[in-house]
Formats: structure tokens, C-alpha cells, sequence
């Protein structure tokens, strides 16, 4: 992608602009160390840094053109300057502009929500596909615009501006129809506009509970930036080959918040629920849950259906439902024929990953983090292991106090064995953090059935040291992420394969 300065850059409003010419901008970029010749440079204030540090070393890599928030104390002969109120704000509306508006040519789906976003994400896109469509998506998992799936290499659910309208841009050109979009509260919040250009036509909430206060201040701030993604429905309407685009709402009716999402726009919206089938909407009833998947019966319009997903973990059911009816309202397609297709769908790396290598107790692999992810998955769990829980996992660094305890509660309430590790400690003290979860662990001592064993790689050989036939590992927080991240260094971490060689050096290996 290639285009003069002057052709995208209105899209926002600037405060003073500098330097004379028309570069050619080959490349959107905010990272100096990415820069090659021919991109715009976007100087961003971060938590810990000033982007404005970085000009020089820009321009020195090949930078064309700077967008930056302050008078600088020197500008270069030969360099466009762009002062604009913040420039994190204008990346959307210039990476919209730049790569020509892709969402506009894409049937989007966006999925808010605490928990469950990422694998709703894959099952949306699966029954597309499933169903002939040609799909992308975009996940903290993975991603996908053109017909490969490929691993997320970032820490971060929904990509920043320049990335998301890239990819919007790489499905458009590879003649995909759809998208799938993780969309987060960070991604959603004004405050980074992430998301605020792209045009979406069906929006998803899986459930909202108390998390990332530490970045919206208030859980009713939190609820509110997630909201956007209803409201943004009502922005436009996608005509597509001549005809309307479905546009509607889909939110889980056990959540407390699902009239407030509702609210939020004036477009159809569907419920989904276990309890009782929705007025509008879909219902799942009779669930079994095994050690390989769930089988229930699917209600709609007055339809009962058998349906099973080969998905561990009965809160699947949930996400289930969620793509089920998404797919049927988008695709104008009978509920019956999505269901036949259920049962194809494939998990997500590290959601209830099963870690087999021959032993006599089971490992899974899951990310979940929240107390809301705790208490969704350890309930179905108890009621099916026979033998003891053993849970390892950690707390995120820089990130809401109030959920470390909690979490030690929720744990310490199911688990036989709890054993606290690293996650993501960041710039806090890891044996600190870790003390803040154990204040939750009443009725667990020290030594014998909780262990604080920041070395996550240790702590994953300690709990499988201790499992015996019947019992299950638990190792949640980590997932499908690829690295620790410390105060001043990251090391690479899988856990799915940790847990395989852990296993293996403790002499259990599938031959």
C-alpha cells in the first residue's frame, strides 16, 4: 500500500503542520524500531516512555512524515510535520483513510465481553467457514485474512489502530467477505479509539464482570466503553451486493448487563441463555459435560435440537449458543443446519487444551484469569474429577489489585493442591504479588497444599509431581500466550509445552 500524504491525511484535524512536499507514505507505523523509509510516524505518549523521544531515530530509519502532540524543538528539512491534539486518537481515522476504508467492503462481527471473547471468535469464524463463507478474523489467540491461521505474537486482545485497518485491508484484498473481531474494552474505550472507524454490523457480548479497573476507573466506565460496540450498529448501513447487511445485537441473558447493551442500540437484538429460552433468541437446556465436550438440547423458535460440541468445559455451551444464532441471523440460514455443524468446531489453543502424553490424571492448559473465569470453570470441574484439583497459576502485574485475592478464593475454595506462579509480573516485586493472591487462600498451609513458586517452568514440574491417577492439573492464565513479561526482560514461555515436558522428564511420554 502506497499513497501521497495529501490523499489521507484530512482525515483528521490538525493543529500545525510543517515542512513542505507531498511524500509518498509507503507504511503506517508507532514503533520506531518498525520504521522503514517511507512511513509515517506516529510520536505516542505511553505509560512509560514519550514517542517524541523517538523522532530522531525515526526519521533517521526512512520516516516521511511525523505525527506528534507538542512543538518540537527541532524539524528537519525534507520532513512533513503534523501536530495534532493526540496523535493515538488520530490513527484510527488516518489508518481508516490510508488503507481506503476496508471495513466498508467486509461484513464485520465484533465480540465484547470478560470472558469467552476469543473463543466465540474462533467458533464465528469455523461455522463461516463451515457454511462456504470466506472469513477472517482478528483474536488474542490468533488471526487469520487470507486463508492461513496464524498465531497472535502480541500481549494484547485487540491489536492498536494501524494493525486492526492493516489486516481489515489484507482480508478485503484477499476477497474475504467477513470479519471477526476480538473487540475489548481497551479496544472500544474512547480513550484509544482503536475501533472507532471500524464499521460493524453484528455485535456480541458474552458477559461483563469487574475487570481492568485499573484503566476505566469504574466498573459502570467499563460497561460503558464495551457498549460502543452496540452503539457503533447504529452508525451506518452496510448495502451489500444490492441488498441490506443483517445488522443486530447478541447477548447473553444472564447477564445482569444484557438490558443495558440492549439499550444501546436501536437495532434487533438476540438473547441466548441456559436458564430459559429468550424471548428473542436461542436456549440450551439437558446439558451433559464429559471430558471431550458437551451435549445439550438447542431451543429456537420452538424447536428442541439435539446439538454437542466436542469443546471441554460446560461454560462452552455458552459460547456455543452465541455463534450459533450470530451465524444463522447473518447467513439467513436454519437453526438445524448451524446445529449439524456444532460438532465440527474445533477448540482454541489454550482454552482447555488437554495435555496427553499417557498419563493417569489429566492437564489442561486454560487462560483463564479473572475470578468470573475462575468461578465459570472450577464448579463443572469439581463436580466431574474424582480425585484431587491441583491449580497453578499467577496474577497479572500493573494490573486491578482487587481481583488477586479473589482469585486465591475461588481457587483455594474448589483446588485440593494450589500452587501461585508468574504470569505476567511486569514491574512489580513477582513473591509480592503472589502473597496478595495467598491472602485469599484461607484454610491452605504453606508447604502443604499451597506452594509460591514464582519460576512458572517449577511450579508447572511441581504440580505435575504431585498428581496421581485420577487427580487434575490445572494451569490457567497463561494459554496460548508465547512469554513472561518482567520488569526489565521477557523470556519465552508455551505452556501447552511445558506441560508435555514436563510430563515426558517425569517419564510419562506417548509412544
Amino acid at each position: 500500500m502506497k499513497k501521497k500524504l495529501s490523499e489521507f491525511i484530512h482525515a483528521i484535524e490538525a493543529v500545525d503542520i510543517r515542512g513542505t512536499g507531498d511524500p509518498e507514505i509507503l507504511d503506517l507505523v508507532y514503533d520506531s524500531r518498525q520504521v522503514q523509509p517511507g512511513a509515517l510516524f506516529f510520536a505516542l505518549s505511553g505509560l512509560h516512555t514519550d514517542g517524541e523521544r523517538f523522532i530522531p531515530q525515526a526519521i533517521a530509519s526512512g520516516a516521511r512524515a511525523i505525527i506528534h502532540s507538542q512543538p518540537l524543538f527541532r524539524y528537519e528539512d525534507g520532513i512533513v510535520y503534523i501536530q495534532t491534539a493526540d496523535p493515538r486518537l488520530a490513527m484510527s481515522p488516518i489508518a481508516n483513510a490510508f488503507y481506503g476504508e476496508p471495513s466498508s467492503d467486509l461484513t464485520v462481527i465484533g465480540i465484547t465481553g470478560t470472558e469467552g471473547k476469543s473463543t466465540t471468535v474462533s467458533l464465528v469464524f469455523q461455522l463461516l467457514r463451515l457454511c462456504g463463507k470466506k472469513a477472517g478474523f482478528i483474536s488474542t489467540v490468533e488471526y487469520c485474512t487470507s486463508t492461513e491461521v496464524l498465531p497472535n505474537p502480541e500481549h494484547q486482545t485487540t491489536p492498536e489502530a494501524l494493525t486492526i485497518h492493516k489486516k481489515l485491508a489484507e482480508m478485503r484484498d484477499n476477497d474475504l467477505d467477513y470479519a471477526v473481531i476480538e473487540a475489548s474494552s481497551h479496544g472500544l474505550s474512547k480513550r484509544t479509539n482503536r475501533l472507532g472507524d471500524v464499521l460493524f454490523d453484528a455485535a456480541i457480548l458474552t458477559n461483563v464482570t469487574h475487570e481492568h479497573l485499573e484503566f476505566h476507573g469504574t466498573h459502570e466506565q467499563y460497561k460503558s466503553d464495551k457498549a460502543n460496540l452496540f452503539r457503533a450498529l447504529d452508525t451506518h448501513t452496510h448495502i451489500k451486493k444490492g441488498k441490506p447487511v443483517p445488522s443486530f445485537g447478541v447477548v447473553n441473558e444472564e447477564d445482569s448487563s444484557a438490558p443495558y447493551f440492549r439499550s444501546a442500540t436501536e437495532k434487533p437484538v438476540y438473547g441466548f441463555s441456559t436458564w430459559a429460552l429468550p424471548r428473542k433468541g436461542i436456549g440450551a437446556s439437558a446439558i451433559e459435560s464429559d471430558r471431550t465436550g458437551s451435549s445439550f438440547t438447542l431451543t429456537y423458535g420452538g424447536q428442541s435440537i439435539p446439538a454437542r460440541i466436542n469443546l471441554p468445559g460446560a461454560f462452552n455451551v455458552y459460547n456455543a449458543l452465541a455463534a450459533a444464532i450470530t451465524v444463522s441471523r447473518l447467513l439467513e440460514k436454519p437453526m438445524e443446519e448451524v446445529v449439524s455443524l456444532l460438532p465440527h468446531l474445533m477448540p482454541v489453543k489454550g482454552r482447555m487444551t488437554s495435555i496427553d502424553e499417557g498419563q493417569p490424571f489429566e492437564v489442561l492448559v486454560d487462560y483463564a484469569h479473572t475470578p468470573s473465569s475462575f468461578q465459570a470453570i472450577f464448579p463443572s470441574l469439581r463436580k466431574r474429577i474424582t480425585g484431587k484439583i491441583i491449580s497453578a497459576f499467577g496474577s497479572g502485574g500493573e494490573r486491578d489489585l482487587i481481583k488477586r485475592p479473589e482469585q486465591g478464593r475461588i481457587a483455594c475454595e474448589y483446588s485440593d493442591i494450589v500452587i501461585l506462579t508468574d504470569e505476567d509480573p511486569r514491574g512489580e516485586n513477582p513473591m509480592t504479588l503472589l502473597s496478595m493472591i495467598a491472602e485469599g487462600c484461607t484454610g491452605k498451609i504453606e508447604g502443604e497444599n499451597l506452594f509460591l513458586i514464582p519460576d512458572r517452568s517449577t511450579a508447572v514440574r511441581k504440580a505435575i509431581s504431585l498428581a496421581k491417577p485420577g487427580d487434575l492439573v490445572l494451569l490457567l492464565g497463561k494459554g496460548h500466550e508465547n512469554s513472561i513479561i518482567y520488569r526489565d526482560h521477557t523470556i519465552s514461555y508455551d505452556e501447552c509445552a511445558e506441560a508435555r515436558a514436563a510430563l515426558n522428564e517425569a517419564g510419562w511420554r506417548i509412544q
